[in-house]
């Protein structure tokens, strides 16, 4: 392709809103929109460099004064469940997991409506009505699905039945993206949110990807403390993906 073909995508910059992760900061993101045949290709170099995409929308937090939004990837050659990750697998091991379409059902918009009443009902998606939610799931020009978790019914080999987790996701040439999951609240011995997240580094290794995107951890936020969790892992930090392995253990002294 020559140079006079290709796309050159324009960025914008939002105006100045409240941080929805640190108390007392101001946000603005930088983005640019995600549509025609480039979509993909472009949400693929975007997403390495740090970009989330929202819809038909890749942003970036450009903060005047504040970095502290980290894009976090697992590498999934590297990481290995810990012991307390591995009781996750095992207690979620009656879940049917299936990659679907991203398309809206009843049935999904009511686990999210429950998720976001009991973890979120202060945010700003509370008010999301099921349009919205729609577009949030259908509204994309890149390759998606919604990953879907349901409980087995009696046997092992036998239907899928209730709804209990979702996870809108991105494929990308490098990896998989998790944009947005929701789960049953009312199940925390589960820890549904964590298994999802395994579950796609397993569903990765299998699709022959290296990464799992998880989109910004940000340091003092408890929001996203849990992704600290997952090492090893890569922060996005001066543009350049640094690993961040296992704390070592203090040796005893003596």
């Amino acid at each position: 392709m020559s140079i006079e073909q290709q796309h050159f995508p324009q960025f914008f910059i939002t105006s100045e809103g409240e941080c929805p992760y640190l108390p007392g900061r101001r946000e603005r993101k930088i983005f640019t929109h995600l549509v025609g045949m480039d979509a993909a290709d472009l949400n693929d170099v975007l997403t390495r460099t740090g970009f989330r995409r929202s819809q038909n929308i890749a942003y970036r937090p450009a903060c005047e004064g504040c970095n502290a939004c980290t894009s976090v990837r697992i590498p999934v050659c590297c990481f290995r469940p810990d012991r307390t990750q591995r009781r996750i697998i095992r207690r979620n091991a009656d879940l049917v997991v299936e990659a679907c379409p991203p398309r809206v059902t009843a049935e999904a918009y009511h686990l999210f409506r429950q998720y976001i009443t009991a973890r979120h009902g202060d945010g700003s998606m509370a008010e999301m009505t099921i349009m919205d939610f729609t577009a949030m799931v259908e509204e994309t020009f890149v390759e998606s699905r919604l990953i879907t978790y349901r409980r087995r019914l009696d046997t092992e080999e036998g239907p899928a039945g209730e709804l209990l987790a979702c996870c809108l996701t991105d494929i990308h040439d490098d990896g998989l993206s998790m944009i947005y999951s929701f789960y049953h609240p009312g199940l925390p011995k589960r820890s549904l949110g964590s298994y999802m997240i395994l579950e796609h580094v397993h569903r990765a290794s299998l699709m022959g990807l290296e990464y799992v995107y998880l989109g910004y951890w940000v340091p003092g936020s408890p929001k996203m403390g849990y992704k600290e969790r997952f090492l090893p892992q890569e922060r996005l930090v001066d543009d350049e993906w640094v690993m961040v392995d296992r704390p070592r253990k203090l040796q005893q002294a003596g």
